[in-house]
């Protein structure tokens, strides 16, 4: 019997998370089952799971997938360390400009995953926490690693500067992933639910500059 090639395996593999892609794609998460992937890759059971034990297993490979093929720490990297601690609001309008085009360039399909997995820590908080300690820090959302590097650099900001800001460094950055959060789902929502109310109005540019000001206006210690 001929020896299976890693390159086999890998091929494989793909062909399953890009099965378990186009299924969370087309429904939440929290209702997908194995049968549903097996399905989509047509493969039998046997195949599947030779590669695969449970589900958990391949949600966290096409989350890991996902992060790989929509990283923005290169860019983000380059901003920040461009950056002149003085010219820190132009460094961070750049960094939302940036997130802005992250959003515009992932597509709705990535965009909906990212909702679909919010809907599944919020449903089953436990099997989500299974999923994420099984990925390394290497595999975090693009998210993850701009709030943490944006938090980094606003804390040396206001050091430098000796600014004093309205709120936290933190609560500044919960507003931020809230606020991303929502700019994401309404942007999705248009895209997909194309109505008069909705289309032409989530613009991620507009509503990304606006969030800088904000940030802008809490690090100076502006309260409105």
């Amino acid at each position: 019997m001929p020896r299976v090639t890693d390159e086999y395996y890998e091929k494989k593999r793909r062909e399953i998370i890009d099965a378990a892609y186009r299924v969370c794609v087309r429904k939440p998460i929290t209702s997908v089952d194995m049968k549903d992937i097996i399905a989509e890759a047509g493969f039998s059971h046997g195949v599947i799971y030779k590669y695969y034990k449970e589900l958990d297993e391949i949600i966290r490979d096409l989350v890991i997938t996902i992060n790989e093929r929509n990283k923005i720490d290169d860019r983000l990297d380059s901003i920040l360390n461009n950056s002149e601690l003085s010219d820190w609001k132009n460094t961070v309008i750049a960094v939302f400009k940036m997130l802005a085009d992250y959003i515009s360039k992932a597509g709705v399909d990535i965009l909906k995953l990212s909702i679909y997995s919010d809907l599944l820590a919020m449903s089953d908080p436990e099997r989500a926490l299974r999923i994420e300690e099984r990925l390394g820090k290497e595999d975090q959302s693009p998210l993850v690693y701009l709030i943490t590097a944006l938090a980094k650099y606003l804390k040396k900001v206001i050091k430098a500067n000796d600014l004093k800001p309205s709120r936290s460094v933190d609560e500044m950055m919960q507003f931020v992933i809230v606020t991303y959060q929502g700019i994401q789902s309404g942007f999705v929502l248009a895209e997909c639910f194309k109505t008069p109310q909705l289309s032409n109005k989530y613009k991620p540019k507009k509503m990304f500059s606006c969030l800088a000001e904000s940030v802008i206006c809490m690090m100076e210690g502006k309260n409105e």
